[in-house]
């Protein structure tokens, strides 16, 4: 792997921490951030969705308590209540409930197979779970244990509802006495999200309340968001940034969520957006396609801060946005460890330390590292620790890294080093400015005759000499290779536009090292790449295809 290192960078230290102001004194854990805002805020809109039901403050406080009281009594002997819902106000209120009760909600992927749910029940040790039948048939999930919502709330006694009404009226300091979950501390856990194991078996990742809470005030400073934000709630609860941001931020900040439950269904976002007048909106670059396709400039007008992660954003997807959406879309950064937000982009301009007024966005980058977040570099290799602003493998640490992996400690002290540091498997770089840049991730690189070649790197040479338009039309991938120990095979949608012996003889045209260069017999067509439920391209599906089609061959 080659080391860059931006021309600019300085000798002296790159990545100044900026320091993130303390916790406001009610965040004590998510549940106190929420009842707070209830009670200072209650008839301010809180939460709506694409059924037609609209809450506010108060109506989601008092329906979640009530329902608390359910659930309570339903998984009195467990410490985690899984959920299996998409998007809506009704998950939000149960995640709510859950979190007044003092136990930790855990949003499982409904849209994995029956193993994945199993094991991940299993990894709880737990039975039971909050689901709905329709969420169940539609994924072919066979859950007897399954707690129907709707079963639920009819299960709310006439004591129940003497309690809410007792809670309204309650001081707040009292309030501990009837809601566990408001003497839940900062280091106690608050959730734990599954990862979508998009490159190998997913992992059960420990967030605590001070994780949370830390990322949702990092945001807060960092893009300097208005009281009156409306976010657009499509990324699931089981997603980091679902949890985070769409739902947490919102009930913490005072903000509104608006929920639709299938991100694919973007023309129905569409007009939900420009219904509620959405101004957050959080995607990935494969829905924003999507988006492209279905949506019109009215459908965004509202939106302020349009950011696309969870993969790296092609210049031309944010070109085509800007010109038919009439909106620049902000590359972020995240990863589930990180709770997710690492780093951002920001539509205005910043002050740096030094006195100097930049553009909050710099082309290319995931954007500025968030208050209280710090970057090193080391190399892959080795381990050795780089100088500022050379390119090698990410490590962070900052008040949103996680806790750990649930049950899985070797696992857990694979990644977590010394002084909380936090090995992400990217490769890249921070500039002289703070500026976070991914050039590839470790785990996609193939070792060809002692070679490291960055597959992320071939793609966007593949895309280069044949100008195809579409990110989405070339996808490079690692494969074991008898002679050379790995090689490089190509997936490909027709939207490529060229046959694989021209894309090789194009390559090959150039300076590029030839062991960058696939065989032909290595490319493999397929109709369009996979997608998960949040969004992002499924690597796990998409290279069983190819091993698959090139053992047909």
């Amino acid at each position: 792997m080659t080391q860059q290192e931006p021309a600019s960078a300085s000798s002296a230290q790159i990545v100044p921490e900026r320091p993130l102001p303390s916790l406001p004194s009610h965040w004590n854990n998510l549940a106190s951030a929420f009842v707070h805002q209830a009670r200072a805020h209650g008839d301010v809109q809180a939460v709506a969705d694409s059924s037609g039901v609209r809450l506010t403050y108060a109506e989601v406080f008092e329906k979640a308590m009530a329902l608390s009281r359910v659930i309570g009594r339903e998984f009195a002997d467990s410490e985690y209540v899984p959920i299996l819902l998409p998007p809506s106000v009704g998950a939000v209120i149960v995640n709510v409930a859950v979190s007044l009760l003092g136990k930790v909600p855990c949003n499982l992927n409904y849209t994995g197979k029956q193993p994945v749910v199993d094991s991940s029940l299993a990894r709880l040790g737990v039975t039971k779970c909050i689901s709905t039948e329709e969420v169940l048939e539609r994924f072919g999930l066979n859950l007897p244990g399954a707690l129907e919502v709707k079963s639920l709330k009819d299960k709310v006694t006439t004591f129940d509802k003497g309690k809410v009404f007792a809670a309204k009226y309650m001081p707040l300091t009292m309030l501990g006495s009837m809601l566990p979950g408001l003497r839940r501390t900062l280091d106690q856990t608050a959730t734990i999200i599954f990862t979508s194991g998009s490159t190998g078996e997913g992992k059960g990742v420990v967030l605590s309340n001070r994780n949370v809470l830390s990322n949702i005030l990092q945001i807060r400073e960092h893009a300097n968001i208005g009281d009156d934000s409306v976010v657009l709630g499509i990324l699931p609860f089981f997603h980091s940034l679902g949890y985070t941001v769409t739902m947490w931020a919102v009930l913490a900040l005072g903000w509104e969520g608006v929920y639709h439950s299938n991100p694919l269904e973007a023309q129905k976002v569409g007009e939900l957006m420009q219904e509620y007048g959405v101004t957050i909106m959080a995607n990935t670059p494969t829905l924003m396609r999507s988006f492209l396709r279905r949506c019109s400039k009215e459908h965004f007008a509202t939106v302020r801060w349009l950011l696309l992660g969870s993969e790296k954003m092609p210049p031309k997807l944010a070109d085509d946005v800007e010109e038919k959406l009439g909106i620049r879309p902000l590359e972020g950064y995240g990863t589930t460890e990180m709770t997710p937000v690492v780093a951002a982009n920001v539509p205005h301009q910043i002050k740096l330390p030094d006195g100097r007024v930049i553009n909050g966005s710099k082309l290319g980058s995931a954007g500025r590292l968030l208050p209280g977040t710090r970057a090193k570099t080391t190399d892959p290799l080795t381990g050795a620790e780089l100088a500022p602003g050379k390119e090698g493998l990410l490590h962070y640490s900052g008040p949103q890294v996680f806790q750990c992996y649930l049950n899985l400690p070797e696992q857990t002290a694979k990644v977590l080093g010394a002084g909380g540091w936090y090995c992400s498997g990217d490769i890249g770089y921070v500039d002289e400015d703070g500026f976070l840049f991914i050039t590839g991730r470790w785990s996609r690189f193939a070792k060809i005759g002692g070679e490291m070649v960055p597959l992320m790197k071939v793609e966007e040479l593949i895309r280069q000499v044949t100008k195809a338009a579409d990110e989405s039309s070339v996808h490079a991938l690692s494969l074991p290779d008898e002679k050379k120990g790995e090689k490089v095979a190509i997936a490909y949608t027709p939207a490529l536009g060229h046959e694989p012996k021209q894309v090789c003889d194009l390559l090959n045209a150039t300076d590029t090292s030839k062991l960058w260069i696939p065989s032909a017999s290595e490319f493999v067509l397929v109709d369009a790449f996979p997608v998960g439920a949040t969004g992002k391209l499924d690597q796990v599906a998409l290279k069983k295809i190819v091993q698959e089609r090139l053992a047909a061959k």
